[in-house]
C-alpha cells in the first residue's frame, strides 16, 4: 500500500466467496478485508481489518458500506459479530433492518 493515499481516488470492493471475505483495494493493492461466514440466509461478519498504512482514509467505512449494500442486494440478512461492522450499523441506522442477533 502506498503512503500517499488521496481521498479523491475511489477504492474498489469485491466479494471473494472462495476466501469468505470482502476485500477493498486501492490502486491495485489490498487495503483491507471483512471476513464472513454463511449460515443459511445470513452473512456472519466475524472480523474486519484495514492495513495500518491505509487507516484514516475512510477505507473501513467504504468497505462496510459496500459489503452491507451487497448483502442487501442479495436479499440476505446480517449477523454482526465483528465489532467494526456492528459499530458501523449503529452509526448508520439505515442498515439496522438487515441485522439479526
Amino acid at each position: 500500500m502506498t503512503d500517499d493515499l488521496r481521498p479523491t481516488e475511489d477504492p474498489d470492493v469485491h466479494d471473494h466467496p472462495s476466501r469468505m471475505r470482502y476485500e477493498i483495494t486501492h490502486d491495485g493493492e489490498l487495503g483491507g478485508y471483512a471476513l464472513y461466514s454463511r449460515r443459511g440466509d445470513h452473512v456472519v461478519f466475524t472480523h474486519t481489518e484495514i492495513d495500518p498504512k491505509a487507516e484514516g482514509h475512510g477505507l473501513g467505512g467504504r468497505l462496510a458500506k459496500a459489503a452491507l449494500d451487497d448483502v442487501r442486494s442479495r436479499g440476505l440478512r446480517v449477523i454482526a459479530e465483528c465489532p467494526f461492522i456492528a459499530s458501523y450499523v449503529e452509526r448508520h441506522p439505515d442498515y439496522a433492518d438487515l441485522v439479526d442477533t
